[in-house]
């Protein structure tokens, strides 16, 4: 049988809907606003017996884009004879996760008795138990100390939810009684699926729709191929640096060597760091993801199954920290790491194709929880809050402010919904002004936020990243500047040591947390800037006067205008101290 185009790009886009369906029906009935407001979730569908990706929502998180292969491979290694109705449930970052608290629910479809596929989907829960509320426990040595690990168990047996595991779950998390309103919702993401993949393949027949699955595959990685085919033939290099581990203050390195042969593309991490004794470390799962994702920011317009990646060939980097191995804890793995693996792939490609390519992106989640019993209501609580940075500037553009993490969708809770939820008060949020890496084409800008705890006591942790290293600049451009973190106590100033991550911090009434994120790099040589666009940004309050004469060589009149005479001979001074200096 051979398909027809019409009918193809419509299961194409039938396939595609399935999966946006079950990604807003699990949204609107989350209770955690990290997944009702922040998007921390992704749905799919997945090969009956490989686990293959077969499409995923639009509106997923990327990174779990490759992870979710991977967990729905390792409950279908270890289902024994599953019927309509089961759904298992599995956090276990050692058999295709992330971190503990993404957790996934995998569930067979079948039509008319037959297996056809797998439906999963991952919640990022607030909180799996461990050392710390919220799960980022920035100085955890092994897995135990991140919270509860689950191997692939069945909490839903032919459709009906077993309370013996129920039990065990909710023993070991905080706020369990929270819990059920996620549970439900991502059960009801699934059942939607079932609804919608059943009325597909009912209009058009299971063999129809397994033709149209294997062509969509051929011709995914078909226009992989073609992409890459465009990159010249090489070897390139790419590393990025994670500030610390959390638990030893030494930075660790991710070393890429890209080779790039005819269609295909082959990546090499071995010469990366070794295993870390923090929670910095990466499971393989999240690692090949993250090169996934990386290639797919470069190459936009390829559509997502298991072919986009069949072009890619990463070899397991065994020895690092890149693939970690139990009882190595992992919590900063999905957030953090995965963003400095993403750097290091569109450093190594920037060389290869660089008007094509941009600087670093601001390359961290900034996961920030706090946790502790509100009086006025009488409850425990654990807030998650994530936050946007600064993109890197491109050869036409420069770098948005304030946009989502490297490694999806995910955004800041509106700050409404978290004042209504948490005894906190946001004092301020606004954009990082001066965050921004100069260049042809500047860097965006982060954010800056400021919460104080209005009531009661709790614990605040912090396992973000880029506080050491700024997101690099390229083709000439300077890094974006770093992240920061201060815990302002009693009127005294606390940065932590390894500074932007820690855990644990005890805060009281009236305590507050202030949170600067990183600006993205820019985007060539800053004295290339057209000095009528950095005029303009001064007059906006993006940068000061005295930044826009340091990074820019852009001298300002007392209205803000362009000194066309000063500038011009301060940029050739400059340029010529630079080069002497080179010499």
């Amino acid at each position: 049988m051979t398909i027809d185009p019409i009918t193809l790009v419509v299961i194409q886009n039938g396939l595609q809907q399935v999966c946006n369906e079950m990604d807003l029906a699990f949204v609107r009935a989350a209770f955690s606003p990290v997944i009702s407001e922040a998007l921390d979730r992704s749905d799919g569908i997945y090969h009956r017996t490989t686990g293959a990706l077969i499409a995923q929502g639009d509106l997923g998180l990327p990174v779990f884009v490759g992870t979710m292969q991977f967990s729905t491979a390792a409950v279908i290694a270890r289902a024994k004879s599953p019927r309509p109705g089961d759904i298992w449930i599995v956090n276990d970052p050692y058999l295709g996760g992330t971190h503990l608290m993404d957790v996934k629910f995998v569930k067979p479809f079948f039509h008319r008795g037959r297996l056809f596929a797998w439906l999963a989907n991952t919640g990022h829960w607030p909180d799996l138990g461990g050392a710390v509320p919220g799960g980022f426990s920035a100085n955890a040595t092994e897995v135990e100390q991140e919270g509860l690990r689950l191997p692939p168990v069945r909490l839903y047996k032919e459709g009906v939810l077993d309370e013996e595991i129920l039990s065990i779950i909710f023993s070991n998390i905080r706020i369990a009684d929270q819990r059920i309103g996620d549970i439900k919702a991502q059960a009801a993401a699934l059942a939607i699926g079932e609804k919608r993949l059943t009325a597909l393949i009912e209009r058009y027949g299971e063999d129809v729709v397994e033709e149209a699955i294997s062509e969509l595959e051929a011709r995914a990685a078909q226009q992989m191929r073609a992409k890459i085919a465009t990159v010249p033939d090489g070897v390139y290099e790419g590393e990025s640096f994670v500030d610390s581990d959390g638990v030893e203050d030494r930075p660790l390195r991710i070393a890429l060597t890209l080779r790039k042969a005819g269609t295909e593309l082959y990546f090499d991490l071995s010469r990366s760091s070794p295993p870390c004794r923090g929670p910095m470390n990466s499971v393989i799962a999240t690692t090949k993801s993250s090169v996934y994702l990386a290639v797919k920011h470069v190459f936009p317009e390829v559509p997502i199954n298991a072919g986009t990646f069949q072009p890619l060939h990463i070899a397991d980097p065994v020895g690092t920290f890149l693939d970690a191995r139990y009882p190595r804890p992992v919590s900063g793995c999905a957030a953090e790491v995965s963003q400095r693996i993403a750097e290091a792939v569109f450093a190594a490609l920037g060389q290869a194709i660089p008007d094509r390519l941009f600087a670093a992106p601001a390359g961290t989640s900034g996961n920030f929880a706090l946790g502790g019993s509100d009086p006025k209501t009488g409850r425990n609580y654990v807030m998650y809050l994530i936050s946007g940075g600064g993109y890197g500037g491109s050869a036409r553009l420069d770098g948005i402010s304030n946009g989502c993490s490297t490694i999806g969708i995910s955004k800041t809770t509106p700050l409404e919904v978290i004042e209504q939820r948490y005894p906190v008060l946001f004092e301020e949020y606004a954009l990082a002004e001066g965050s921004g890496g100069a260049g042809r084409q500047r860097g965006g800008f982060g954010v800056r936020y400021a919460v104080r705890l209005r009531r009661g006591e709790a614990r605040a942790s912090f396992v973000m990243d880029h506080g050491r290293f700024g997101p690099q600049g390229a083709q000439g451009g300077a890094d974006g500047r770093v992240n920061r973190v201060t815990v302002r106590r009693n009127g005294e100033d606390y940065v932590p040591p390894h500074l932007s991550k820690d855990q644990g911090i005890a805060i009281g009434p009236g305590d507050s947390v202030i949170v600067e994120t990183p600006g993205g790099g820019g985007f060539g040589p800053p004295f290339e800037r057209d000095p009528a666009l950095v005029a303009r940004d001064v007059r906006r309050g993006y940068y000061t006067r005295a930044e826009a004469e340091e990074r820019f060589g852009v001298v300002l009149d007392a209205g803000m205008e362009v000194d066309v005479a000063a500038t011009a001979e301060r940029r050739v001074r400059f340029t010529t101290e630079a080069q002497r200096q080179r010499e």
